[in-house]
C-alpha cells in the first residue's frame, strides 16, 4: 500500500513533538527525549524528518484552517450555512477582519511549529554518523519545508521573527521581508542541490520533497518579488527536467486518479482517516447537507464563474451545481442554505461548492484523504510563461500557456484557440486570466493580484485597501507575549 511518506512513521515522529512554544520534544514509548538524546542515530533522523511533514497536515497549515486566501478574493465567498462562522470567517470575505480575527493566531503556530521541527533536522541531524546521501538528503528535506514555512508566513504577515536555531533567544525582533525572502531562497537552493529527482524515490516515499519541487518553489518566490529572470530560471529547470507532465484529464491534476501522478509536484498525502494520518482541508470545503461530506465553505462565486470562457471544461470540474452527480452521488446540498441570495433583486450567491477537493466516498470521513496539491506542474508552465512575456520572450511564452490551455480543452479544437497575442501588457492580462481558470479555488488568486499590484482594483468593491490588506495583522496575541520585540503591520 502506498503509505505517502508512511503515515506509522508520520504518526510515530509526531509523538516526539510537541506543539508547545518551549518544551517540544516529549515522551517516546522507549524513554525520556531531550534535545541531547534525539536525535542521535539514523533511525532517530527519519522520525525527525518525517515529524517536520506532519505539519503541513496539520488543519491550522491550512490558513488557519479555513481557506481564507480564497475567500478574500474574488473567486469564493465564505460559504456553508449563512450563519456558521459568520463572525470568525465571514470578516476575510469583506477585509473587516482584525488584529485578534479567528485562525491568525493558529496559523502562525503552525508555521513556527513546522520551522521548529525543520531547525531539529537542520541543526542535529549534520552530526548524526549515518549514510552521507541519507543524511544530505534529510536535511534538505527540512531546508525545502523551511523555506515552505517562511514563504507562507512573509507573504501573509511580512517580515516576522527568523527563527533558525533549536535554541532561539526568547524575545526576537522582525526581520525584514528581504531577510526572510533571503532565507528562503537559500534553505530552497541547498534543497534543489541535495534532494533527487522525484522519479529516484520509491513508491513507499511518494510525496517527499524533491529536486523540481525545490525549483517550482523557487520560481514561485523569485515570482512574486518581480525577479521574472530568475523564475524564468528555475520554471524551465522543472520543465526541461522530464520528470512531470500534464494529466491527461484535467480533473485528476486534484482529484483521486491523480495522487502522486505526472502533474504532482509537491502534495500532501493523506488517508482516509479523521485525525492524524487524514488531512481536514478538503472536509472544511466538502459538499454540506445532502451528502454530508463537510462543511461547505469556500463557495466559489459568480464572478468566478462567469469568468470562464464559453465551453471551457474546466468550469464543470472546479464548481459542482446543486443536482449534479458525481461517483454516483446525487449533490442536494444544505437544506438550511438558500439555494440563491438575493439583494436588490439581483442573485449575488448561488449554493455551491469547491470541486477540486471532491474526494470518492460514502461518508464525511473519506474526505479526509484527498491529497492537496501544493505545487502542480500546469503552475510551473504558467510561471514560465509569465517570466517568459515580462523578459520580453512573448514566443515561448505562448509554447507553454497554450501547452495549459491544449490540456484544458480535452480534444475539443472548437473551444479555448491557442492564443496568439504577442503584446506584452495584453498577454500579461491574459496569463493571469489563465491562471485564475486553471487554479481556481487552490490559493494562488489573493497572491497573485497581490505581487501583480491589482488588489486594490479588483478586490477594492468588496472592501479591500491599498497600504493596509496586501498583508494580514500580526496576531495580537503574539505582539503581546512578545514583550514590545514584535510591532503590528502598517494601518492595523
Amino acid at each position: 500500500m502506498k503509505t505517502k511518506i508512511t503515515a506509522y512513521l508520520l504518526l510515530a515522529a509526531s509523538l516526539a513533538f510537541t506543539t508547545g512554544c518551549e518544551d517540544f520534544l516529549q515522551k517516546d514509548p522507549q524513554g525520556e527525549l531531550t534535545q541531547e538524546a534525539f536525535p542521535v542515530t539514523a533511525s532517530d533522523a527519519m522520525l525527525a524528518t518525517n515529524a517536520v511533514y506532519v505539519s503541513v497536515r496539520n488543519w491550522a497549515y491550512h490558513s488557519g484552517g479555513y481557506p481564507i486566501l480564497d475567500i478574500m478574493s474574488d473567486d469564493a465567498h465564505k460559504g456553508s450555512n449563512p450563519n456558521d462562522q459568520l463572525p470568525t470567517v465571514g470578516p476575510y470575505e469583506t477585509f473587516s477582519h482584525t488584529t485578534t480575527q479567528d485562525g491568525l493566531d493558529r496559523w502562525w503556530s503552525a508555521l513556527y511549529e513546522g520551522i521548529k521541527r525543520a531547525n531539529v533536522v537542520i541543526e542535529k541531524v549534520p552530526g548524526i554518523n549515518m549514510d552521507n546521501s541519507l543524511r544530505s538528503r534529510y536535511v534538505a528535506e527540512a531546508s525545502f519545508l523551511r523555506a515552505l514555512y517562511y514563504f507562507d508566513l512573509v507573504r501573509a504577515f511580512g517580515g516576522v521573527p527568523k527563527v533558525t536555531t533549536t535554541t532561539p533567544d526568547t524575545r526576537i525582533p522582525r526581520s525584514t521581508a528581504g531577510e526572510i525572502i533571503d532565507l528562503v531562497i537559500s534553505d530552497l537552493e541547498l534543497a534543489a542541490t541535495n534532494l533527487p529527482e522525484k522519479s529516484a524515490y520509491s513508491t513507499d516515499d511518494a510525496g517527499r520533497a524533491t529536486r523540481g519541487a525545490a525549483k517550482a518553489l523557487l520560481a514561485r518566490v523569485y515570482l512574486f518579488i518581480n525577479d521574472f529572470e530568475n523564475a524564468e530560471k528555475y520554471a524551465l529547470e522543472v520543465i526541461i527536467s522530464d520528470e512531470y507532465d500534464l494529466e491527461p484529464v484535467f480533473a485528476d491534476a486534484n482529484g483521486k486518479n491523480g495522487e502522486h501522478g505526472v502533474e504532482s509536484v509537491f502534495e500532501i498525502g493523506a488517508m482516509e482517516v479523521e485525525g492524524s494520518g487524514g488531512n481536514q482541508y478538503a472536509n472544511t470545503q466538502g459538499v454540506r447537507g445532502s451528502p454530508n461530506r463537510g462543511w461547505g465553505f469556500n463557495r466559489p462565486s459568480l464572478n468566478l464563474r462567469n469568468s470562464f470562457e464559453t465551453g471551457d471544461p474546466r468550469l464543470q470540474a472546479t464548481i459542482i451545481d446543486l443536482g449534479e452527480t458525481l461517483d454516483g452521488i446525487l449533490i442536494l446540498g444544505d437544506g438550511t442554505t438558500p439555494d440563491e441570495v438575493v439583494v436588490d433583486g439581483i442573485v449575488k450567491e448561488v449554493e455551491c461548492y469547491n470541486q477540486k477537493v471532491w474526494y470518492p466516498g460514502t461518508n464525511t470521513i473519506t474526505q479526509w484523504g484527498h491529497n492537496r496539491r501544493l505545487i502542480r506542474y500546469a503552475d510551473v508552465l504558467l510561471m514560465a510563461a509569465e517570466a517568459l512575456n515580462e523578459n520580453n520572450n512573448p514566443d515561448d511564452a505562448l509554447l507553454y500557456l497554450n501547452e495549459v490551455r491544449r490540456r484544458a480543452r480535452q480534444g475539443n479544437d472548437a473551444i479555448l484557440p491557442d492564443i496568439t497575442e504577442t503584446g506584452k501588457s495584453a498577454l500579461r492580462n491574459i496569463i493571469l486570466e489563465e491562471r485564475r481558470h486553471e487554479l481556481a479555488l487552490e490559493g494562488h488568486r489573493f497572491w497573485d493580484l497581490v505581487r501583480t499590484g491589482r488588489a486594490a482594483t479588483i478586490l477594492g468593491p468588496f472592501g479591500f485597501v491599498a497600504g493596509r490588506h496586501e498583508l494580514l495583522p500580526i496576531p495580537q496575541n503574539e505582539i503581546d507575549i512578545s514583550q514590545g520585540s514584535l510591532q503590528q503591520n502598517p494601518n492595523w
